[in-house]
């Protein structure tokens, strides 16, 4: 094989609301905390067992933070796709500390929105997002099947997916 493969794909909940923190500069970037849990039967006691794990994720696509600052929130089932990183940071102190994340970077990332339209972890939803590039001129902001003022059935589970 010529190469290799650093992509990672979690689905799961978030734990809080996005943090976007803005720069002097007017660019803006995220963070995510998510939850992706495990089920099973104890092999002995056949109680049903459970376990967490919790991922930071890091967006820096610009279309992204905005999609992630709009609609998510606590709770909100979502996909990512994007990078493994480590970065290197001081504490305090001076110690050199070490941080793991999925980071979200301009064309290389994804995030898909997994909630129902009526689901409180996106704050009421939408029924879809438009990609700006397939748009029709009198569409508005968000297409025509876009939130606001989307006619989806409600009951229909909707995916609002952004590559980068």
């Amino acid at each position: 094989m010529a190469g290799s493969l650093n992509r990672v794909t979690l689905i799961g909940n978030l734990g809080q609301d996005p943090e976007v923190r803005s720069f002097e500069n007017g660019g803006k970037v995220c963070n995510l905390r998510i939850a992706t849990s495990q089920t099973w039967k104890g092999r002995n006691s056949g109680e049903r067992r459970e376990r967490t794990e919790w991922h930071r994720v890091t967006i820096h696509a610009e279309p992204l933070v905005r999609l992630a600052e709009q609609y998510l929130r606590k709770g909100s089932k979502i996909c990512v796709e994007g990078q493994l990183e480590t970065r290197k940071w001081q504490d305090q102190s001076g110690q050199d500390r070490y941080t793991t994340e999925v980071v979200l970077r301009p064309y290389s990332s994804s995030l898909t929105m997994l909630d129902s339209k009526n689901d409180g972890g996106n704050n009421g939803g939408g029924s879809g997002y438009s990609d700006p590039a397939r748009q029709s001129p009198d569409s508005g902001e968000y297409g025509s099947g876009g939130r606001p003022g989307g006619d989806l059935d409600d009951e229909i589970p909707f995916l609002m997916e952004w590559r980068i």
